[in-house]
């Protein structure tokens, strides 16, 4: 059915962006999720954001890079990544009503408009941040910027990153290394669905052999596909697009959500071919550690590393020369700048998702370590009369909470009731009568309550106290 424009104009207030953003959240499809939704492996369309929370977050103002780990950062990437789906093609691997249903409300008419203008709001409070996190180059000299790429290239090869080493020291490697094969899902096919939409257009003439270099990456993409839901079965998991949404943390969307960003903005095409290039690098240095990780936790032999590529000092050398050269003729010395603002950006996104997934993998591997945390804090707390700020929750049977990050250290206390607590798809920690958790800031988790009725105390701990243990 044809969208009535009247339907939105309540909506057009450019001095309430905040509302644009929740009228779009509010698409069925993007509901809290249920308790036998903590995974959607028929359906690529059901991608639950926590639009309650929406109530509180401001979305009308940058996000400042202290908080690209919170929750405004993780909610933000959510529906960034769907209006950005939106214009992509998804299909269910079976047919059924749920999915159906909410395939006609993902791409609605209503949903198409409301995520063109909730897009740019989100956009700016995601990504301005980046501003404030870029090194210019000293000048436009395209050597300069080679120098930095291939220092940058070589420092990778040779470094494995926090993510990797932290992985191949966990205790229960089947666990890390399903998480890490999440979080790689989340990101590579948008990565490379956004070189893509790049290569759409007529541009051969100002920019010799882009187009099919751009057309190269979606199409190596699309050959290994095979590849690719091989290693995902082989780890008991599926391919359907967004199959386990709630387990992708906020920087593995936002590392697909930039190069999606640049793709779509045709006035930022420089930007993103140097980003494309720091993808190309990452795909080249982390490859082999991914293999690495998952035959050691899964026991799973993939060519799939393989088939995307590698990319040696040579062959970097020769992607500059076919990007930059045309580049500078098209758009003059200062797409040199441009082009290394892409790549800069994308590394920022790239340092930031090492750190946020290293810090999960090891959290998620001492749960009992933390259980003892929460207990050591709690008694400190109720000995020295210590007054801190407390949320209480009284939640039924079969109650979920969609999978979310805290700003702030928390316990989580169960008084009365049974409840699950997850953070991982491979399983799920009970929690009865008087267990405790500490959950640090910024750590990915949702819960589902199991009993009648379960009553569970939130106590906020601050920086300081959450040092002393």
């Amino acid at each position: 059915m044809p969208l009535d424009p009247a339907d939105l104009l309540p909506l057009l207030d450019p001095g309430d962006p905040n509302g644009i953003v929740k009228a779009f959240a509010a698409n069925t499809a993007f509901r809290a999720a249920e308790w036998e939704e903590l995974t959607t492996e028929e359906n690529p369309y059901r991608r639950p954001v926590r639009p309650d929370d929406l109530a509180w977050l401001d979305y009308g103002k940058p996000m400042p890079a202290a908080k690209a780990l919170k929750l405004s950062a993780l909610l933000g990437h959510r529906m960034l990544r769907n209006v950005y789906d939106a214009g992509l093609l998804y299909l269910p691997p079976v047919p059924g009503r749920a999915a159906a249903d909410d395939g006609a409300a993902f791409y609605s008419a209503r949903n198409r408009a409301l995520g063109a203008l909730a897009g740019p709001i989100l956009e700016r409070h995601l990504f301005s941040l980046l501003d404030g996190e870029y090194k210019p180059l000293d000048s436009a000299d395209p050597q300069a910027l080679r120098r930095e790429i291939r220092a940058y290239h070589e420092n990778r090869l040779a470094e494995p990153g926090r993510a990797f080493t932290v992985a191949a020291a966990t205790t229960d490697r089947r666990a890390a290394a399903t998480f890490m094969l999440l979080q790689l899902s989340a990101y590579l096919p948008a990565a490379r669905a956004a070189a893509g939409r790049a290569a759409l257009g007529e541009y051969d003439a100002a920019h010799p052999g882009a187009r099919p270099l751009l057309l190269d990456e979606y199409r190596n993409w699309a050959a290994a596909h095979q590849d690719y839901r091989d290693l995902l079965a082989g780890a008991g998991l599926k391919p359907t697009a967004a199959a386990y949404w709630q387990l992708y943390l906020g920087t593995s969307l936002g590392r697909g959500n930039l190069l999606h960003h640049l793709s779509g903005d045709r006035e930022k095409y420089p930007e993103f071919l140097g980003a494309l290039v720091h993808q190309q690098i990452d795909e080249a240095a982390d490859g082999p550690r991914f293999a690495a990780v998952l035959e050691d936790g899964l026991g799973l032999r993939t060519g799939l590393f393989d088939t995307l590529g590698t990319l040696t000092p040579d062959g970097l050398d020769a992607r500059l020369d076919s990007v930059l050269t045309p580049l500078a003729a098209a758009f003059g010395p200062e797409a040199v700048h441009r082009f290394h603002r892409g790549f800069a950006d994308a590394r920022w996104f790239a340092g930031l998702w090492d750190g946020d997934l290293a810090d999960q993998l090891a959290w998620a591997d001492s749960i009992e370590l933390h259980r003892e945390k929460a207990e050591r804090i709690s008694r400190h707390i109720a000995e020295s009369g210590v007054e801190v700020d407390l949320d209480t929750f009284v939640e039924s049977h079969e109650e979920t909470s969609t999978t979310h990050v805290h700003n702030e250290h928390r316990l989580v206390m169960v008084e009365r009731g049974q409840m699950h607590f997850w953070n991982n798809v491979t399983h799920k920690i009970a929690f009865g009568e008087g267990d405790k958790v500490l959950i640090p800031v910024s750590r990915l988790h949702g819960s589902t309550v199991l009993s009648g009725e379960c009553t569970y105390h939130q106590p906020i701990i601050p920086e300081a106290m959450y040092q002393q243990f």
